[in-house]
This record gives C-alpha cells, structure tokens and sequence, in this order.
C-alpha cells in the first residue's frame, strides 16, 4: 500500500514566540515524513485512554533503540487527535523517543482505510 499524500498540522517550538505558549504551527507533508525513510507507525484510538496509556505508547518507548538497531529511521505514534493534545499526551507520558504526530482531520487514517467507528466509547471516528 501507498502512503497518501496528506499535510498534518503539527506544533513545533519556536525561541521567537514570546509567552507561555511558545509554539508555531508547521505543516509537516506525509512524503518528508515516510519517503526513502524507514519508519515505524503505529496508529492507536485515543490519546489519555487507559489501554494506550498504560501499555501501548510506553511500550514503543521502550523498545524505541531495538527498531533503531533494526534500522528503524523513527517511531511515531499517530492518532486522531490534535496536535496540543497529542502534545501533551507525549509529555505526560514521558516520551522522549517515539514522535507523536496528530491526525486532527483523519486525513491519512481516512486515507489508509483504517478509520473505524468507536461511537460505541463516545470517540466517534478514529484510528
């Protein structure tokens, strides 16, 4: 399968935006993400939920340096959140080695025919 040709909304920090919230919006195109790289993405529901929380991202956290042993260019953990939460999930998770990247609009999950239904949890549409 073809990676879909996307633009995420990311947030990156920026030393020239004074105040609390030093950060500037930056479009991050999917090809500069994935081409000629080799990447390892794993795409979960919820950000904060118990399940990824507790198990999923740490997990890929922890076996980040086996996948760079691999040849692994990067971990990235995607979901169908934005980018301030996916900010702060990373954050409050302690990541230090695998990039949250979000999919606010569901475009690539969309994209890759992995968009389910989880209004049975209340999340509507994710990943």
């Amino acid at each position: 399968m073809r990676v879909p040709n996307v633009t995420f909304k990311t947030r990156v920090r920026d030393a020239n935006v004074e105040g609390p919230n030093p950060y500037r919006w930056q479009d991050l195109a999917s090809a500069d993400i994935f081409r000629g790289r080799k990447v390892v993405l794993f795409a979960l529901p919820g950000a904060f939920t118990p399940t990824c929380s507790s198990t999923h991202l740490p997990r890929y956290e922890e076996l980040h340096d086996d996948f760079a042993a691999l040849g692994v260019d990067e971990v990235i953990c995607l979901s169908v959140n934005d980018a301030f939460v996916m900010f702060r999930w990373g954050r409050h998770q302690g990541v230090e080695k695998v990039t949250m990247l979000p999919d606010g609009s569901a475009a690539f999950t969309r994209r890759m025919g992995m968009l389910v239904s989880k209004d049975n949890l209340g999340f509507g549409m994710r990943s």
